[in-house]
């Protein structure tokens, strides 16, 4: 068994891994690098490997960073399947048309090149193949079993038996006792785990101060008077938002009485998708679901849909509240609120997500003072605030309990989906805890099972 190390290896996006086992190329993850722009230049280079000899590609989820490269692989010549979840399948469908749509602007607007067209989005979409978590899928000798990653919709580790050996893939694992989602599963035998560690040297408020510090920043932004801006990824970060604000409307009476715009066409097609799959709720969201309550809407949520509808936030009177995308602020609708509302120092940006190195998103987390939007100089004189405990990312806490869930512990674990200092950090306490061999491999490493 040969492993492959061809994205997300010392930094946080682009993951893909190709698993080479009992004769067959299986690729795991084909996801987009994201930095400065939208779609870096790197993504353009070629694959490390040749696409028209893999025999099949594995989908943990449906965020960019997983699936943004899939159309470029097909148009390069892979002729397999794409397996995923059946939520992943529709969530993944709608992200690459966004995404498509975005490098399209971005193409007429500023003639940044497109990494693919819209052929081969639909070309991909149509290789999409629906599983169910727990089926074993068999691609010849191979086996593959997608579990519960409780990170996303749809969201799997992939758990991979070939050779006498089982091999594991993260994905990415979610945070603890998170809104709407059931909690990852437990971890089966392996011998070998790619495990993400993308907050590996950090440990997020806990779940009981969530609501709270959303209630604080969100009166805090009211008595400002200004704009509050949130960039949130469309799957997931926006959804859970949404539910803290429902409850915060319906339970407590304590929002804040202003607009809110949830100012995303992806996010609004996703909260779509999410209602059509309740089999993937926790147990609290089920029981409201049943009962009739829509945990993502409420009174002062406006869904603007149309570039039209979006023009309209600005005429709204102040205080108001922006939901929109792109999460890491490297495109998207966010963009041009970010130009009218940065420099307004009654207004408020919240960070919900994880940020990138070298994202607009990661430059205001910082502090700059100035930043570059559309080649235009802004000042930053807005308030700038984070919430770690609305992440969809586990800490290294949850990370670390993680790969002791199971029965036995993996013997070797690969610290992937991390920039270097996180992933060696989560390394050193997983060679503390558990006296197991922990690597942090370097893009291009090919290594034997």
């Amino acid at each position: 068994m040969r492993l492959v190390f061809c994205g997300a290896s010392r930094e946080v996006t682009g993951s893909c891994y190709l698993l080479e086992a009992a004769g067959k190329k299986i690729l795991i993850d084909c996801g987009l690098f994201q930095g400065s722009r939208f779609a870096e230049e790197k993504n353009f280079d070629p694959f490390p490997f040749a696409p028209g000899e893999i025999d099949a590609l594995l989908v943990t989820h449906a965020h960019l960073d997983h699936v943004g490269r899939i159309p470029k692989l097909i148009k390069e010549g892979f002729r397999g399947s794409v397996y995923l979840t059946k939520g992943t399948r529709e969530l993944a469908r709608l992200v690459l048309e966004d995404a498509y749509q975005v490098m399209e602007y971005e193409h007429r607007k500023f003639s940044a090149p497109l990494l693919y067209d819209e052929a081969d989005v639909v070309a991909a979409t149509e290789r999409f193949v629906g599983v169910d978590y727990h089926e074993a899928l068999e691609i010849g000798a191979v086996e593959a079993v997608f579990k519960d990653a409780g990170h996303i919709f749809g969201a799997s580790f992939i758990e991979v038996a070939a050779e006498g050996k089982r091999i594991g893939f993260s994905g990415d694992i979610g945070n603890v006792d998170v809104p709407i989602l059931k909690d990852t599963e437990r971890l089966g035998e392996l011998d070998v785990l790619l495990c993400e560690s993308t907050y590996g040297d950090r440990v997020h408020e806990g779940k009981e101060t969530r609501r709270q510090i959303i209630l604080d920043l969100l009166d805090e932004g009211y008595r400002r008077g200004g704009t509050i801006m949130v960039p949130a990824f469309s799957i997931e970060r926006t959804q859970e938002f949404l539910y803290e604000l429902h409850k915060l409307h319906e339970h407590e009476s304590a929002l804040p009485k202003f607009p809110i715009f949830l100012d995303s066409p992806l996010a609004i097609d996703a909260t779509d998708v999410f209602k059509r799959f309740p089999e993937y709720y926790d147990r609290e969201a089920a029981r409201e679901i049943s009962s009739g309550d829509d945990f993502l809407d409420f009174p002062q949520l406006r869904a603007t849909y149309t570039r039209e509808e979006s023009k309209t936030i600005n005429e709204a009177p102040n205080p108001k509240m922006v939901i929109a995308g792109a999460g890491m602020m490297n495109g998207g609708r966010i963009l041009h609120h970010a130009i009218r509302y940065l420099p307004d120092p009654k207004s408020m940006l919240i960070i919900v997500g994880y940020q990138a190195e070298g994202t607009l998103g990661r430059r205001l987390y910082e502090g700059a003072n100035f930043v570059q939007i559309f080649g235009e100089r802004i000042p930053v004189r807005c308030a700038v605030k984070a919430i770690g405990a609305l992440s969809a990312h586990g800490d290294q806490k949850k990370l670390l309990d993680w790969v002791g869930s199971g029965e036995t512990v993996p013997k070797k674990v690969y610290c992937v989906h991390g920039e270097p200092h996180a992933a060696t950090e989560l390394a050193h306490r997983l060679r503390d805890r558990y006296a197991l061999e922990a690597v942090i491999p370097e893009y291009g490493d090919t290594v034997e099972v």
